[in-house]
């Protein structure tokens, strides 16, 4: 399956890194970077969330493909790309909530960046934490398991488990364990050279620490 229901709020896979997020009479895309071939595809965003400026998550042309006239896009500070319209930069610690929220939607802006890999800095990109419909949805963007998720507060996480550019299958597990969501989704693998991950070993892994946590593998086909 590609997509799945937490509350009212749907919950759709792209592939790798790329989601769409639909509730409160809103549509979210976060990094959409392939996006599928199916008749209708496309609708229109009410929101765009950029996690950082690399190929497989900032994709011109998936974005125009989406994007409509009344479309917010946020965009890390650093990123070099110029957008036309309603974009917005942003930074971590950024709390788009109450009178700041965009369209209604509370969005929190939160680190992501690698320990001990050189592919992602701190400071060139970032995760969200969406409110729809009361529910939480954390998407880690390009990561490690870094001690900032410690205070996080989320109903459902969506963490990478690449390994080679981002955390691991067991350290995402840890990460879920850590911030003890409702749910959570593997991403980031599959797609991309490099990105070769196993989600079924990410379930049992998290399954084993905190069985309480609802592990959903999504298809993007």
């Amino acid at each position: 399956m590609r997509s799945t229901q937490v509350g009212n709020v749907i919950i759709e896979w792209l592939g790798h890194a790329g989601f769409i997020l639909k509730g409160q009479g809103r549509v979210v895309y976060i990094d959409p970077y392939v996006l599928p071939d199916d008749s209708g595809y496309g609708d229109e965003a009410d929101i765009i969330l950029l996690t950082h400026e690399h190929f497989d998550h900032c994709d011109p042309a998936s974005i125009r493909e989406v994007r409509g006239s009344t479309t917010t896009t946020l965009i890390p500070e650093k990123m070099n790309l110029q957008f036309k319209g309603d974009a917005r930069r942003i930074a971590e610690g950024d709390l788009l909530t109450g009178d700041l929220a965009i369209k209604g939607v509370n969005i929190e802006v939160v680190p992501a960046y690698n320990l001990d890999k050189p592919n992602h800095p701190r400071g060139e990109g970032v995760g969200y934490i969406v409110e729809l419909d009361g529910v939480r949805i954390y998407h880690a963007g390009d990561t490690d398991l870094i001690p900032e998720m410690k205070g996080l507060k989320a109903d459902v996480v969506l963490l990478p488990i690449s390994a080679l550019y981002t955390m691991g299958e067991e350290e995402a597990a840890d990460a879920a364990v850590l911030i003890g969501p409702k749910v959570a989704i593997p991403m980031h693998y599959g797609c991309v050279e490099g990105t070769e991950s196993d989600p079924q070993r990410f379930k049992e892994l998290v399954n084993e620490k905190d069985p309480r946590i609802e592990v959903i593998i999504l298809r993007d086909k």
